[in-house]
């Protein structure tokens, strides 16, 4: 599969806080009428490259990861357009998670994806844009280059 550059929103993103927005976002332009999805049934797919971690005890025990869509590039103002829940135990390294997106989605111009993890925890994740019926056929490599 050939991913598109324009949407790899997080490439190895260091999360290290409890919450952050991935570092890219796929912009759907301003138009009028605002551009959708078409055609194909779109996901997000959440990529683990570096093992969940705590703060000793701290650790907690589900992560949250979001398709969020905005209004505006930095993604403030965020409405979600689906939410995964996952364990921290499941957040090892090359795990793949989907995030698909709803048919009647995105009605904002910024579409990007949005890391919840508790206090002290820490994980890294590459996120891309795909359409939904690769999600199967997707598989994550580690690079055999330094960027």
């Amino acid at each position: 599969m050939i991913l598109d550059v324009l949407a790899k929103l997080s490439a190895a993103q260091a999360i290290t806080s409890a919450d952050a927005y991935s570092t890219n976002v796929y912009d759907m332009g301003n138009v009028t009428p605002k551009r959708r999805l078409a055609g194909k049934k779109m996901s997000i797919v959440v990529v683990v490259t570096t093992t969940a971690a705590g703060d000793g005890a701290s650790f907690t025990d589900t992560f949250d990861f979001m398709a969020v869509q905005s209004v505006n590039e930095n993604l403030s103002s965020h409405t979600v357009m689906v939410q995964r829940r996952i364990t921290g135990a499941e957040l090892v390294a090359g795990a793949v998670f989907e995030l698909p997106i709803p048919a009647d989605r995105p009605t904002a111009r910024w579409i990007g994806a949005r890391y919840e993890l508790g206090t002290d925890d820490t994980v890294s994740v590459s996120a891309y844009l795909i359409p939904s019926d690769m999600v199967q056929a997707f598989t994550a490599y580690a690079n055999n280059y330094t960027p």
